[in-house]
């Protein structure tokens, strides 16, 4: 039976580059594979067929013979199922295939130490410490380097020995019906390197559980959701590997004068209906200490003033911000009967004058018109 040209198997054209084969083989080859086709024949056969090809077109000098002389100038290569004196499937398969599944020339090896984990911590402050920057003192329960073995997990004065398993290497080949592929070794974990006398602080495990204690500088400015990368910090890397670094996620407590926006503050500022009517100065909160805010003659609830430079200046940089004091008019309660009599007499004189509540008369207008709307 007459062979499929090695260019048809693999779907590519004459004058493409070796990449390209490599890319088609290693799309052909998944699709056949023999582990996603169990018991299919065809398949296999297949499979066989397009890796007998990529060896040929993969090789310079065969491609070359091939091009010029077909079938005939390569069937000496190959021997029963394709797989002749040119190399082995193992071959082929290791060096397309070889940074999935760990084979072939670059791929796999020995692991390095592992970098340690990154840890979080949630740190709550209160308002005037964000604003203004402080330092704190936290406990963070994490893994530190064990220091009777520096890390090493061996107990003093011995050492990790070579794994026997895979001779050091990290990886055992493993054979997969008429292919190998390599895998982590089993035994040392891809390390290559054993304890066979661990220490007695870590059980051999190079890291030990401990409480720091460590002190946090929170910039000025900082507000609900920053973050403060304290770098190296976190959980030591397994076989003295680097640690890992720790996050501190701050949250600003509630306040229960003013609320943050941004870098604008604001607070409510209560006023009694004299000084809303007549005027007057007041004494407002700020975080700097106190400030005379004056309330001009008629202020209305939810009347805005604006203190410039009493707000946050941001920690990424940028102008200060603001307090904006919110106006409420606040009715009078627990009156004496004195008192109720003279609001009396107020609104007695009100009601004759009419022009001292703009916006009632204004609103009760507008009901008036809404209803008789309503007849038509």
């Amino acid at each position: 039976m007459s062979k499929r040209d090695y260019y048809e198997v693999l779907g590519v054209k004459r004058d493409d580059s070796e990449k390209d084969i490599k890319k088609a083989y290693r799309r052909v080859a998944m699709k056949f594979h023999p582990d996603r086709n169990p018991d299919n024949k065809e398949a296999e056969d297949k499979f066989k067929e397009a890796s007998e090809a990529y060896e040929v077109l993969c090789d310079p000098q065969k491609r070359a013979a091939y091009d010029q002389y077909g079938h005939d100038a390569v069937s000496g290569n190959a021997g029963a199922g394709g797989f002749g004196g040119g190399g082995n499937f193992s071959d082929i398969f290791g060096d397309v295939f070889g940074d999935i599944f760990g084979a072939g020339g670059g791929g796999g090896g020995r692991r390095g130490p592992a970098r340690g984990s990154d840890l979080r911590y949630n740190l709550d402050i209160d308002l005037e410490e964000a604003v203004k920057g402080t330092e704190v003192k936290i406990r963070i329960p994490t893994l530190v380097a064990c220091k009777p073995c520096d890390g090493s997990g061996a107990k003093k004065g011995s050492s990790p020995v070579t794994c026997t398993t895979c001779g050091g290497v990290g990886q055992v080949r493993m054979q997969q019906g008429f292919f190998s592929v390599q895998q982590t070794c089993p035994n040392c974990r891809g390390k290559g390197k054993m304890i066979s006398d661990p220490c007695n602080s870590c059980h051999g495990q190079g890291r030990v559980e401990e409480t720091k204690t460590l002190s946090v500088k929170v910039p000025p400015g900082v507000d609900t959701g920053d973050r403060i990368r304290l770098g190296g910090e976190g959980e030591a890397g397994a076989d003295g590997g680097p640690a890992g670094d720790l996050f501190v996620q701050i949250n600003v407590r509630a306040h229960n004068i003013f609320e943050r926006d941004g870098k604008n503050l604001y607070c409510e500022v209560p006023i009694s209906i004299i000084d809303a009517a007549l005027g007057g100065e007041l004494e407002v909160p700020t975080l700097d200490g106190r400030v005379k805010l004056k309330i001009p003659e008629e202020t209305q609830t939810g009347k805005l003033f604006r203190l410039r430079g009493k707000g946050v200046a941001p920690v990424r940089g940028g102008s200060i911000g603001d307090l904006l004091c919110r106006v409420v008019v606040e009715t009078p309660a627990n009156l004496t009967k004195n008192q109720k009599e003279l609001l009396k007499q107020l609104k007695e004189s009100f009601d004759k004058e009419g022009n001292q509540s703009p916006r009632k008369n204004s609103w009760f207008e507008g009901v008036k018109s809404f209803f008789d709307d309503m007849k038509i």
